[in-house]
């Protein structure tokens, strides 16, 4: 029996469906109140739209597997999926990736995760709805253990699966763990997930996040970093939007620029997905983090240019052309 190559990276995550709908733009309209930013569509009538499509096999953890695979590294999978179509085609999309399927489990009495994306200019709104499936840890053989965890959204019906990927990873300190909090991860707190925060050798979130998630002030990212390595961390990235992203491996601490985009985004979905795991799978082939910080924007950048989460995700060989062709502007510099 041929022996099975060692992961470079397990992703783990839930899976989702996207269907994208995107609205005319003269059909629509945002306002802004006391309560924040908001999307105003008539209601009670029928709204004529651009497009729609439907994209199975997304969510942060997918997104993730996609991107690392297509960089060249040896990537798995570990999801759960229903037993219905939706569910079927997040598997053959993950084989046409080259993404390891093995660890993707089909609950055939549950269906697949989906949300509804309404995409108006280059913004989404996100409609979600989680199932609730039975989340169980898998078994790894010693030489098949994977050299990292990337770890991102699982819905809130997952609250003990945490504990028992905690229990794996304080035993097996031999593999590193990313981290990308997702929505009820963020919420859950620090202290309910302070065995995972304490194994966490990168933790990647935008800066309203790492301000939620930790209590600190917007304004102060010298402090949202000191927060966030006090729980374990040794690497921090925290993204700002069109300002770029700050990093800290615990010595020194960087801002990076956007890379430049070439034309207007198309919309935003994915991005930060991109940006995590390119980051993520930049430092797993043996690069520091002021290299990872060059890498990441690059497919962020190109995810934008494309419709939906995934379609712009480059190769490596492309990833080194745009690197190449950077504007001398484009490194980090001491923060």
């Amino acid at each position: 029996m041929t022996k099975a190559k060692q992961l470079d990276v397990l992703c783990v995550g839930d899976t989702v469906t996207d269907i994208f709908i995107k609205l005319r733009d003269d059909q629509a309209h945002t306002y802004a109140n006391e309560q924040g930013e908001w999307l105003a569509i008539p209601f009670g009538g029928k709204i004529p739209y651009e497009t729609s499509e439907i994209m199975p096999g997304h969510g942060n953890a997918a997104n993730a597997a996609v991107s690392m695979s297509r960089l060249g590294l040896s990537v798995a999978y570990h999801t759960y999926v229903g037993g219905d179509e939706l569910g079927r085609q997040t598997i053959r999309l993950m084989q046409k990736e080259g993404v390891d399927d093995r660890f993707v489990h089909i609950q055939s009495e549950k269906v697949t995760n989906t949300n509804f994306l309404i995409n108006f200019k280059a913004e989404r709104t996100i409609l979600v709805k989680h199932e609730d499936f039975e989340y169980d840890w898998p078994h790894f053989r010693a030489s098949e253990l994977p050299k990292w965890i990337y770890f991102s959204s699982l819905s809130e019906h997952a609250e003990g699966y945490h504990d028992q990927i905690a229990d794996w990873l304080e035993a097996h300190s031999e593999v590193k763990l990313a981290f990308q909090p997702g929505t009820w991860q963020m919420k859950a707190g620090v202290d309910r997930l302070a065995r995972i925060y304490a194994r966490t050798e990168v933790v990647i979130m935008n800066r309203e996040e790492a301000a939620l998630v930790t209590g600190g002030s917007e304004s102060n990212v010298h402090d949202l970093m000191n927060r966030l390595h006090s729980y374990g961390p040794k690497m921090v990235v925290i993204t700002d939007g069109p300002d770029g992203a700050y990093a800290s491996d615990g010595q020194k601490r960087f801002k990076m620029p956007l890379y430049p985009d070439p034309a207007p985004p198309v919309e935003r979905t994915g991005a930060g997905d991109a940006y995590a795991s390119t980051m993520v799978a930049a430092l797993a082939v043996g690069n520091n983090l002021e290299a990872a910080l060059q890498w990441a924007p690059i497919n962020s950048m190109s995810v934008v240019q494309h419709p939906g989460s995934q379609a712009g995700l480059l190769s490596e060989p492309e990833l080194e052309k745009w690197l190449a062709k950077a504007p001398e502007w484009y490194h980090s510099t001491d923060f």
